[in-house]
């Protein structure tokens, strides 16, 4: 309409009423152009929603992810190793000693637990996320006053709770073993595990037993359930 208009308004007098039918077909081609136009419109407007409908689908995909990576974080661990923190590498030994060689798998060393956290959580989640606590003896052990809160907290938590009764597990691993008479009362009432000693692979077999570990797992699941 913007193109008719414009040339009828500026030359009024230009035509003739014996020419009026030019005046009609101009009409006509601008209705067509106008038809052309709505059409093309139209078509935007589909492409438009096409376009902004296909993002929905794609985010509500990405959604599910997390879920999925929070259901495979979730794991009751067979062991959790206490040591002092200059006995990272003999606790490493030791994890992995008790699973490539006895299959006693997954295990856990305590420096490996999230970075980022208070301790106590850590200590928490390392003995109750687990099905036994083993207390890595050296002479290092009762220089860290961390350690000596770590096995005392170990101690009355087996105590406390009855389903992790003989749970904690002193161990004399080879390297800078700590001497029983050095050793804090409370630990030599629990017979320990003696690397060194003829009788330590029958010592890991008869400890560390699947049904022990599957009726610790079953508790654990309810619990985490009911919070």
């Amino acid at each position: 309409m913007g193109i008719g208009k414009s040339k009828t308004d500026h030359y009024p007098l230009s035509f003739s009423l014996g020419k009026s039918h030019s005046v009609k077909t101009r009409p006509r081609h601008h209705e067509s152009e106008s038809k052309k136009s709505e059409k093309l419109s139209l078509n935007d407007q589909a492409e438009h929603s096409n376009i902004t409908e296909e993002p929905a689908g794609e985010q509500e995909h990405v959604e599910e992810i997390p879920e999925e990576e929070a259901e495979e974080e979730e794991v009751f661990f067979k062991f959790v190793i206490l040591h002092a923190e200059s006995d990272i590498n003999e606790a490493l030994r030791v994890q992995n000693l008790l699973q490539d060689d006895f299959g006693i798998k997954p295990g856990i060393i305590f420096a490996e637990m999230p970075c980022g956290r208070q301790h106590l959580q850590n200590l928490d989640d390392a003995v109750n996320g687990s099905a036994w606590t083993i207390l890595l003896l050296t002479e290092n052990f009762l220089r860290d006053t961390w350690c000596k809160f770590q096995f005392y907290s170990s101690l009355m938590n087996s105590v406390n709770r009855q389903h992790k009764y003989n749970s904690v597990i002193p161990m004399r691993p080879l390297s800078n073993p700590l001497p029983r008479e050095r050793t804090p009362f409370a630990l030599r009432t629990i017979n320990a595990l003696e690397e060194g000693s003829r009788g330590f692979h029958t010592q890991v077999e008869r400890i560390f037993q699947e049904s022990v570990y599957k009726t610790q797992q079953t508790i654990w699941r309810e619990t985490r359930n009911i919070a």
